[in-house]
């Protein structure tokens, strides 16, 4: 894994120890004990049980590696009261050609979630927010061709 920074909420940090602390204990441990019950049951080659104890072990061990590689990586960034777009911001845009307007909360690439409106300050529409002030105009390009919008607000 490279070693690129992982930008993140005081939040999202700590959402992510808690999940790492649960796996490494519980999940562990639940995984050890599924492992012990399919290994007495005999022949190991023909065991789908322990077959996919083995599997959720592989899953969980890599997540285990994936939270502690971006907590090591981690940069805590905190929204600063501001009028121009930055990491932590929440954003009203409006569409310029319909004028509908939407609001997003730029964050990290692992707080990212489309349905809670919440996108990464690295996708193209967080790329082309960062830096804008209240009034800014900009274009974004999508499959569809480019996209205008204005800014109508930074919260």
């Amino acid at each position: 894994m490279s070693e690129e920074k992982s930008y993140l909420t005081q939040a999202k940090f700590n959402e992510l120890e808690a999940e790492l602390k649960v796996l490494k204990t519980v999940k562990r441990k639940e995984i050890a004990d599924a492992l012990e019950h399919a290994r007495s049951l005999g022949d190991l080659s023909e065991n789908g049980e322990y077959q996919e104890a083995r599997e959720a072990q592989s899953a969980v061990e890599e997540r285990i590696r994936k939270i502690e590689h971006t907590i090591k990586n981690a940069e805590i960034v905190s929204h600063k009261d501001s009028s121009t777009v930055s990491f932590g911001s929440r954003v009203v845009v409006k569409k310029n050609k319909d004028g509908s307007t939407h609001t997003y909360e730029l964050v990290g690439t692992e707080e990212a979630d489309m349905l809670a409106k919440k996108i990464s300050h690295v996708s193209p529409l967080g790329q082309a927010m960062m830096g804008k002030t209240t009034g800014d105009s900009f274009e974004v390009s999508t499959p569809t061709g480019k996209v205008a919008y204005s800014i109508v607000e930074v919260q």
